[in-house]
């Protein structure tokens, strides 16, 4: 029998009274296949991953589609294809220039032309070897490909979509908020015990989604800056005990970087226990075995691209009370929790 999806959300291990973080494959098992495709989200779930995280971007035509910019170059092979060769420009997103391919200028059918690409081949070389394989899922398959597998394997698998940039989109004419919920509400996922979840750097989305649907809603926060659509409002002031009661009117969840839940030497720090008391839940992002992203005490030689000690990050996150962890490496992350 399918696991009832309240009893495996965000926050139910502390619930439980365990020490286990739930397991968030980050766009899928992105360790092992280029990021975003149906087969990172199947190697994923084949590793045991509680949930799976497709960020969410929108063609032309209002599809949404999973990739983790709007700027499709560093992970299509559309740079290739003479005839979007005049569909390169430069646009301003969240106050930062970029030049290259972008999804909202493209249709479904011509991003189905396209193929991924491992999005950093420098240090996944074995990723690359998958370069051209796979088209852009849209978020329709990608829940296809979810209610299959729990079909298959008679177990929950939830679904964490991100929104990407939805101030930027919005100007475009696309409201990405407005269309994920009712894609996902159209699925099935509509209320706060439902195996989903809506994250988003952005405040304002967040407050909207709110009265959008009743799914369980993510702030994500990182260790510096400010949400694109508050620049006025930086993290660190959404992480006192204020921030975190205001954080707490609109969402459930506090997605926070792995730096903010953690002391220099690995001990907790403060942020966990104080999100919970504001009674937000906490997840951690993203834990990788690379050596490029782990601290310095936990890497094992000099190779940047060389496996370090996630198994010893993986139990300071469990020690410190997180609720869960995004991780590239689902099938590491379990034979750590293990």
């Amino acid at each position: 029998m399918i696991l009832a999806a309240s009893a495996m959300l965000p926050g139910a291990a502390q619930a439980q009274g365990t020490a286990a973080p739930l397991i968030i494959a980050h766009r899928g098992a992105s360790g092992e296949r280029p990021e975003h495709t149906l087969a990172a989200y199947d190697r994923a779930i084949d590793a045991g991953a509680d949930f799976v995280e497709p960020d969410l971007v929108v063609t032309a035509d209002g599809v949404l589609v999973a990739r983790h910019e709007n700027e499709i170059g560093s992970t299509t092979d559309v740079a290739d294809h003479p005839e979007f060769v005049a569909r390169r420009t430069t646009k301003v997103i969240d106050g930062v220039e970029l030049t290259g391919w972008f999804a909202e200028d493209f249709t479904l059918a011509e991003l189905r032309t396209l193929r991924a690409r491992e999005r950093i081949p420098q240090l996944r070389p074995a990723n690359a070897r998958f370069d051209g394989l796979y088209q852009i899922p849209t978020l329709a398959e990608i829940i296809a490909l979810v209610r299959a597998r729990e079909a298959e394997t008679g177990r929950t698998i939830g679904l964490v979509p991100e929104i990407k940039h939805p101030g930027f989109l919005l100007t475009q004419g696309h409201d990405i908020a407005a269309l994920a919920a009712a894609e996902l509400a159209g699925a099935g996922y509509s209320d706060a015990d439902d195996a989903a979840l809506i994250q988003c750097f952005e405040v304002g989305p967040i407050a909207r989604l709110d009265g959008l649907t009743g799914l369980r809603l993510v702030q994500l926060v990182s260790a510096s800056g400010a949400p694109a659509d508050r620049p006025d409002r930086p993290y660190a002031a959404m992480l006192t005990p204020e921030g975190l009661a205001e954080v707490a009117r609109h969402a459930d969840v506090l997605g926070a970087e792995l730096s903010l839940l953690l002391q220099p030497d690995g001990t907790p720090a403060p942020l966990v226990a104080a999100a919970h008391e504001a009674g937000l839940a906490v997840h951690g992002w993203t834990l990788r075995r690379e050596n490029q992203f782990l601290p310095t005490a936990l890497r094992r030689g000099d190779d940047p691209a060389a496996a370090g000690n996630l198994a010893a990050l993986w139990a300071m996150l469990a020690a410190a009370g997180v609720d869960a962890v995004f991780t590239d490496n689902p099938a590491e992350a379990l034979a750590a929790r293990r």
